[in-house]
């Protein structure tokens, strides 16, 4: 047995190569620049709870956005109408639809044609498909609605969020801000990520502003009391009422600069405006014509300022003062600068990290993943000697490529990315478990050296694949359900696996089959330094003895843990319920008590603390606040303003606003992700094994999940995303553990068929029952240490993973199993009858 050289030489280069594009991962800056240019420099980039800054997703509004495409073609139809000589008796608009009334039912069918024909012109203006762009509904003989398809709709919308992309990325760069990340989301959503400690009252004002500026004349309230044809009142921030014509004089589209600056006479920052040639030529028109009247500068429905006309202005030239900031001066000079956004945009979503939390966080699962991979590599070394520093060079082998990978393809590593970086040591491990105690079973049957390698790893090949690629289709799914830093764990943690594979079956072998060659050994003895194994060779267990307490312990605690889902329920998180949720860290011990009372007096519904990593620290949750996104963002700035009150030395470092519709979208991927996942389950044992395998392992996992659930309810465990991420991680693993014994039952059954249905699970389970232990004990010590230092961050998935691979080990042998005896029995006695 030897190995192939050209096979050799491939492994040799693919390693080389991943530790070259992950050396820069390990390296300062100064080091990296000393390094000749052909070599690889790129880094794995740290998400934002990794270095802090503030992630955003803004929704078109759909509603405001339709009703301003019809607002805006209303009075060209109304002038249209009466040009072609059409009379009708009104016209109106109702949100979301245009109303028109004529005096008789024999004028309907021209108006309806006029109508067709004005549509179809503006569409061919625009470039847009002229037909399926609106829809006239008959309301009477003498009443007409007409609204926008879906089609017109979703075909308007995404042209305005191209628009807007480009508009938000010039106010995000003319504030110089370095490396955003702005993506569509979605026909109607952009997601903004900005690394950094950031201002999220100043983000807010620049994303969430619409900026649509324009001028109007201002009536006399006196003058024209009970005028409203035409007219509509609007406010300043002060609260003060202005009767504003309707009619734009000059819109904000002739503007070509903007300046914020400190006016000399006033000291107060204003904000200087220019306008490009058609623009200045309408300002001189509207200043000459409207000398002694007030000219009302209006941005976004509100009242900036509305100074009085002293004279004409030919240089196209203008001041706008009002109660500015200098900070809030120079964000209304770059929303003017970039433009108008085409659609008003609400931020359904808002997560702010503090760049020292991040720094905490790294710090943390730094310190998670030593103390996980010294965990696992002195049991290595237990388990199995000095063949285990060999599957320790592969799990050391296995980090780097994994690193290699994420750094060329420019992946995010995240906070749960690093726990998926962790346990993907642990499915390493399990690998080089599996490979190594089957060439243990070989070498006892006294066959050579080489039979013993070859065979060992032909009967790990297909266990292997088997579990881990149901692990792959766990977290492949989990990428498409989940969002944000779930997304970084799912993208980690199925490079590991993938990575895993490759090592345990090519790197391993190749180097097992050097060594041996090398020190010509005679035969191999994989000893533990213990001197005896953990688990005894050759057990003989009646496990199915206790068939009926496995399982009937089983359901107690299942029933128990769905009682407790009833009345207790579950904590959800903010991914779930929405909501604005803020993290304080104190310099010393809070009273709570204290702070409810305070925060009570400011008027926000119901408040819900939670401590975290330790006395000092906690969370505040609030409802979602009625008003939109501006009342989020005003109730937070409020809360904030109270905390740094009642707690001087306090730091906020990370606050979150979740939306309704975002908080539903969550659940229903979560709950999809779950389905989805148990039924590809289903579907891969069924068909690489048999349906009644596959029915005992879904039945196993149903009951797995609910013991989890349990879990949360009992200890209060937040339930976010990162808790479904730990759910789907656990199926994968469940299933995971039961293909080892599955995959045993299968061999058996080809080799000893003389034996009962019974005996033979038995004897599979005795002989997988070492494989089974070693791989759990090597994964619950791949997550212990982020359950104990992870922080509150991966607790909720590094906790309930500890508690899933105690419930997936011990359901495989003790639930599994016997349904699977329960099904042959039925199986059987169906056949002979």
């Amino acid at each position: 047995m030897r190995n192939n050289p050209w096979l050799v030489s491939l492994y040799a280069v693919i390693c080389c190569i991943g530790m070259l594009i992950a050396l820069p991962n390990f390296l300062s800056q100064s080091a990296l620049d000393a390094f000749p240019s052909f070599v690889p420099k790129n880094r794995v980039a740290l998400g934002l709870d990794l270095r802090g800054g503030s992630h955003l997703v803004l929704e078109a509004d759909e509603e405001d956005f339709v009703g301003g495409l019809l607002q805006m073609h209303l009075y060209d139809l109304q002038s249209f109408l009466k040009k072609e000589g059409v009379n009708i008796l009104s016209l109106r608009q109702m949100k979301n639809k245009v109303s028109i009334s004529f005096f008789d039912s024999i004028s309907k069918g021209n108006v309806i044609d006029k109508v067709r024909f004005f549509f179809r012109g503006i569409a061919f203006k625009l470039n847009l498909d002229q037909k399926n762009n609106f829809l006239i509904t008959q309301n009477s003989d003498q009443d007409i609605s007409i609204v926008l398809t879906p089609y017109k709709i979703d075909q308007a919308i995404a042209r305005a969020i191209e628009q807007s992309m480009e508009i938000v990325r010039q106010r995000i760069d003319q504030m110089g801000i370095s490396e955003p990340t702005i993506q569509r989301l979605g026909s109607n959503r952009i997601l903004i990520q900005l690394p950094g400690e950031q201002n999220p009252s100043r983000l807010r004002q620049l994303l969430g502003t619409t900026a649509k500026m324009s001028f109007h004349n201002v009536l006399s309230n006196n003058r024209n009391k009970g005028f409203a044809l035409g007219a509509s009142f609007l406010r300043d921030n002060n609260g003060n009422q202005y009767l504003v014509e309707d009619k734009i004089q000059i819109s904000g589209t002739h503007l070509n600069g903007a300046v914020a600056r400190f006016d000399p006479k006033t000291n107060q920052p204003v904000v200087d405006i220019s306008f490009d040639d058609i623009g200045s030529r309408l300002f001189f028109e509207v200043t000459r014509n409207n000398i002694g009247r007030s000219l009302a500068v209006v941005l976004d429905g509100k009242v900036l300022t509305a100074p009085v006309i002293n004279q004409a202005i030919p240089n196209g030239k203008a001041q706008i003062s009002g109660n500015f900031t200098i900070e809030t001066a120079g964000v209304l000079a770059v929303m003017l600068r970039a433009g108008a956004l085409p659609v008003k945009l609400n931020i359904v979503e808002e997560r702010s990290v503090g760049a020292d939390l991040g720094g905490d966080s790294i710090y943390k699962g730094t310190y998670a993943i030593l103390a996980g991979l010294v965990l696992i590599i002195l049991f290595m070394i237990v388990l199995y000697g000095r063949w285990g520093l060999l599957a320790n060079f592969s799990i050391l082998l296995n980090i780097i490529l994994t690193l290699a990978l994420l750094s060329l393809l420019g992946a995010t590593l995240t906070l749960p990315g690093i726990a998926g970086i962790v346990l993907g040591i642990g499915l390493a491990v399990d690998s080089n478990i599996l490979v190594n105690e089957r060439i243990r079973e070989e070498s006892r049957k006294n066959k050579s050296v080489f039979y013993s390698l070859d065979m060992g790893f032909s009967r790990a090949y297909s266990t292997i694949v088997d579990s881990n690629l149901t692990a792959l289709i766990s977290t492949v799914i989990l990428f498409f359900c989940g969002s944000g830093p779930v997304r970084g764990f799912a993208v980690t943690m199925g490079l590991s696996i993938v990575v895993s594979m490759f090592t345990a079956i090519s790197i391993v072998r190749a180097m097992m089959i050097f060594i041996v060659r090398y020190k010509k050994i005679k035969s191999i003895n994989i000893r533990s330094l213990l001197g005896f194994s953990l688990i005894p060779d050759h057990t003989t267990i009646r496990f199915m003895k206790a068939r009926f307490v496995g399982i009937g312990t089983s359901i107690i605690l299942s029933i128990a843990s769905i009682a407790l889902l009833f009345t207790h329920g579950l904590n959800y998180g903010i991914d779930f319920d929405g909501g604005i949720q803020i993290g304080v860290y104190a310099d010393k011990p809070v009273d709570l008590s204290i702070v409810r009372s305070n925060l009570e007096s400011l008027q926000i519904g119901d408040i819900s603390f939670q401590s975290f990593d330790g006395d000092k620290n906690f969370l505040v949750r609030l409802k979602y606040q009625p008003g939109g996104s501006p009342a989020q963002a005003r109730v937070l700035e409020e809360v904030k303003k109270k905390i740094t009150e009642i707690i001087p030395f306090s730091k906020i470092p990370h606050t979150e606003i979740v939306g309704p519709k975002i908080s539903r979208e969550l659940i229903r991927k979560g709950v999809l992700g779950v389905v989805l996942s148990a039924l590809a389950m289903f579907i891969y044992i069924w068909i690489r094994f048999e349906w009644h395998f596959a029915v005992g392992a879904i039945t196993t996992l149903v009951l797995d999940i609910t013991k989890t659930l349990g879990l949360f309810s009992l200890f209060d465990l937040e339930f976010n995303l990162t808790a479904v991420a730990a759910i789907l991680t656990l199926i994968g693993y469940s299933v995971n553990d039961k293909i080892v014994v599955y995959d045993c039952m299968r061999k058996n059954m080809r080799l000893s068929s003389a034996l009962s249905f019974r005996n033979l699970i038995d004897k599979s389970i005795n002989e997988t029952l070492g494989r089974s232990v070693y791989t759990s004990m090597s994964a619950f010590l791949s997550v212990l240490p982020m359950a104990i230092w992870g922080g509150s961050v991966v607790s909720s998935f590094a906790i309930p993973m500890a508690f899933g691979i105690f419930i997936a080990a011990s359901s495989s042998v003790f639930i599994a199993a016997p349904i699977l005896l329960f099904i042959g029995d039925w199986r059987f006695k169906n056949t002979t009858r």
